[in-house]
This record gives structure tokens, C-alpha cells and sequence, in this order.
């Protein structure tokens, strides 16, 4: 039996409900919110390994919710939305999501998506076997901890935003293409990739960068990928 919790978050009792039945099966324990505020009050009163929050909700929506969940927290959040246009799915990530899934899908997709966020929220990842402590010009990245440092300050980064950090430090000088940072990252096939890490990189250098439009560490090669200077 899973000793994971995940916060089931739509303003929809029959989604809650029906996403609650498949999560269970699965061994997980399940709390449920019919809004972005009542989520983050469960929040406050245990202890959740991923959320799954619906974006057009009363009272206090997807979008707003993740914000308010990010200055605290670095808990997977995967969003639910009826909208499958490419512009919603980059709003969701922007704010600090980090998966999307569209409105009809089939709850085992959203337990596969569920599995795939606890695997790297919870594991050292893929590098566990590599230098537990990485230090590139003032920047610091421990993976035992999931953290980073700049010169000194703890640097707030998602899931997601870690794994990319992890990746491109482990390997520092090594350009990877947008393809491979995906699939290294996701463990799934890169399908409408760019416009995805892009956000997710662009964020990265939000918070990692003094001057993001000119940034010193993580670096783009036209026409090639990304890298993280050594």
C-alpha cells in the first residue's frame, strides 16, 4: 500500500469522486478540494505529494491557487483543463505546473501522470549515482536535498525546473536539443516539445539569472539546445 497522498483539486463532485476511485486502487491516500482555497488549507494540515488542480474553479481558481502554492511549496502539480489549446497549456506551466492533462481524458492516463510526478518528486533521480553536490560558479545544486543554491540564497524551483538544473549541471557543457531535454526529463516521447521546455527554461533563468535576457549560466545554442556553461 502507497504511502503517498495525493490532493485531488475541481470544483466537479463527480470528477473528485471518479478520480478518487482510480487513485485508491492504486493504493494511494486521496484528499479531496472543491476549490483552489479549500486546497490550500488541506495543504496546511498535511502532508501532500502531488496535486492535481483543475484550472476554472469558483472562489479561487487553477491558475491563482498554483501561485499561491509555489511561495511555499515545490509539490508536483499537475493541471486539468477543458481547453487543449497550446496557449493555456504554456499559461498552466508558466505559473508553475508541472504536467497538463485535457478535459475528457481516461483516469489511468491521469495515474500514469500521477506515478511520473511521484518518481521524481520523491527519487533521488536519474543522477543519484553521480556527484551528490554540484558547484558551478557560485550556482549549487544538491540532489540529495533537491536543492539549489545561488551564492549562498535558496533558489525555489519546481519539480520540473530542478530536473532541467539537474540535468544540464550533471553535464555541464554539453548542449542538449530541446527533444533531449524532454524525453531525459518527461520519460516520454517529445510531442509539441519546444514551446514546453521553453517555458520551463525561460523560468529557470527568471530565477537563476541577474539579467535572464543575458543569461551566465544556463545558455542557449542557436539552432542546437541548451547548456549550462561548466
Amino acid at each position: 500500500m502507497s504511502q503517498f497522498t495525493v490532493l485531488v483539486t475541481d470544483d466537479d463532485q463527480d470528477i473528485r469522486d471518479g478520480i478518487e476511485i482510480y487513485l485508491k486502487n492504486e493504493g494511494y491516500r486521496v484528499l479531496k478540494a472543491e476549490n483552489g482555497q479549500r486546497a490550500i488549507e488541506l495543504l496546511e494540515n498535511n502532508e501532500v505529494h502531488v496535486i492535481i488542480l483543475d484550472i476554472m474553479m469558483p472562489t479561487l481558481d487553477g491558475i491563482s491557487a498554483t501561485f499561491k502554492i509555489r511561495e511555499q511549496r515545490n509539490i508536483p502539480i499537475i493541471m486539468l483543463s477543458a481547453k487543449a489549446e497550446d496557449s493555456d497549456k504554456i499559461h498552466g506551466l508558466s505559473v508553475g505546473a508541472d504536467d497538463y492533462v485535457t478535459k475528457p481524458f481516461h483516469p489511468m492516463e491521469l495515474v500514469a501522470r500521477v506515478k511520473s510526478q511521484l518518481r521524481r518528486y520523491v527519487s533521488l533521480g536519474t543522477y543519484q549515482d553521480k556527484s551528490q553536490r554540484i558547484e558551478i560558479d557560485g550556482l549549487v545544486l544538491e540532489s540529495d536535498s533537491k536543492e539549489v543554491l545561488l551564492h549562498g540564497e535558496s533558489v525555489k524551483l519546481t519539480p520540473i525546473e530542478f530536473k532541467i538544473t539537474e540535468l544540464l549541471m550533471v553535464n555541464a557543457g554539453r548542449v542538449f536539443s530541446i527533444r533531449d531535454i524532454y524525453e531525459r526529463v518527461w520519460n516520454e516521447p517529445a510531442y509539441n516539445a519546444e514551446n514546453i521546455v521553453a517555458v520551463h527554461i525561460r523560468k529557470i533563468r527568471e530565477k537563476i539569472e541577474t539579467d535572464p535576457k543575458n543569461p551566465r549560466y544556463l545558455k542557449v545554442v542557436w539552432g542546437i539546445g541548451y547548456k549550462i556553461e561548466k
